[in-house]
């Protein structure tokens, strides 16, 4: 077995507590339930692409890119997300408290392009459809408050920076969050970049140039990438939707699931209830209980040979490995509207701590009414396109390993 095997128990050492990281993750899924629960061609030579890495060597289950704020500029390490919209890093001073990160938290003071933003300013009253909650003035700057599910919290002065994506991608007068109090579980990076629909997010702030346009693929065992402007792969798309729930969010629709060659009886109609949307910053696929209940029933019978193990948290379809020298595990296809299909990759299928706890990467949700979450562990290895001015969402094959 080797040490990039999905069955590897060599990621047990690091920081990552796999019980804590599936908790987060649900902590994350409940959020975004609550928060819906409310209420063209590729042209142009602007475009850009960077790394992108796991953060498990940072304490967090999610994938980063590096970029540069400020002038000189302070190269950090954030999480790159599609379910926010506000980018944020820590910033000294740290007045409430700063979490404790792997590079140098940025000072402002230092850079000769940083500015606060106005209370009064159209940006400053606009803040609260990308955060969620209502601006505050502190002597005439605008502050920003954001909180996630799982309690992590930034809270600080929203202005503008020069945010440098490449050496040649350089975009003055960036608007984000710097944040002064922050904690919770974002493990040791910077802070994030958003990557919503929102005015705020830095696909809607970057949009003369890269036309809403990006792509990424994340890696199951070496380097992905985040690439904005342009896209390199043959990919199938499906049509981009909008929800008054959650206008922000990247909603699709999902009419099916494969296990093998079998498609699942499930009516499209147990999708349609809560609707579905795809996130990079969820790592494992909700589904409605029925369609999970089908997949897992449809799953446990390819897989009676193997002996069970304890479920996992919220996984709760796990086996024993142990002794075993070949697995062999069916085929996942979830299809989408307009012949779309993603194919999981074999990467994506399981969810190992050991080999004697390796357990189906999927989880239902608790209400038919909830939104379906397409996670990024069954996104691996894909590039996963958001032509977001021309309504569409398309994946195309071996984009990363």
């Amino acid at each position: 077995m080797s040490p990039c095997s999905p069955l590897s128990n060599k990621d047990n050492t690091n920081s990552l507590n796999y019980t804590q990281f599936l908790i987060q993750d649900q902590s994350r899924v409940h959020s975004i339930h609550s928060r819906i629960s409310k209420k063209k061609s590729f042209i142009g030579s602007q475009q850009a692409k960077i790394p992108a890495n796991s953060g498990r060597s940072l304490g967090t289950g999610n994938f980063y890119v590096t970029v540069g704020f400020g002038t000189p500029k302070s190269d950090l390490p954030v999480i790159f997300d599609t379910g926010s919209d506000l980018t944020w890093i820590q910033c000294q001073p740290c007045a409430g408290g700063c979490y404790p990160q792997r590079d140098p938290i940025f000072d402002p003071s230092k850079s000769s392009t940083f500015s606060n933003i106005s209370c009064n300013s159209p940006s400053c009253n606009q803040l609260s459809s990308g955060t969620g909650r209502s601006p505050r003035c502190s002597v005439s700057a605008c502050v920003y408050s954001i909180q996630y599910g799982d309690q992590s919290y930034s809270v600080g002065i929203f202005g503008t920076e020069t945010l440098t994506v490449t050496p040649s991608d350089v975009f003055p007068k960036f608007e984000f969050g710097c944040g002064q109090n922050n904690d919770g579980l974002f493990g040791q990076v910077a802070g994030l970049i958003g990557l919503g629909r929102d005015k705020v997010s830095f696909v809607s702030q970057t949009a003369q140039k890269y036309n809403k346009l990006f792509s990424y693929c994340i890696p199951s065992t070496s380097s992905g990438f985040l690439a904005f402007g342009v896209t390199s792969s043959v990919a199938k798309f499906t049509p981009l939707v909008t929800d008054s729930r959650g206008p922000s969010f990247y909603f699709l629709t999902l009419q099916g699931i494969s296990v093998g060659a079998t498609n699942l009886a499930i009516s499209p109609s147990v999708f349609s209830v809560g609707g579905t949307i795809i996130d990079s910053g969820t790592v494992i696929t909700r589904l409605p209980p029925s369609a999970y209940s089908a997949l897992r029933t449809a799953f446990r019978n390819a897989m009676s040979s193997y002996p069970s193990a304890p479920a996992l948290s919220i996984l709760d379809t796990c086996y024993d490995f142990s002794g075993t020298k070949t697995v062999t595990v069916p085929k996942i296809t979830l299809h989408f509207a307009g012949g779309t299909d993603l194919n999981v990759a074999q990467s994506g299928l399981l969810f190992a701590t050991k080999t004697s706890q390796v357990c189906l990467a999927f989880a239902g949700n608790t209400d038919a009414g909830d939104v379906a979450i397409i996670g990024n562990k069954q996104q691996q290895t894909l590039e996963v396109i958001y032509d977001v001015a021309g309504g569409k969402l398309g994946f195309g094959p071996g984009g990363c390993s």
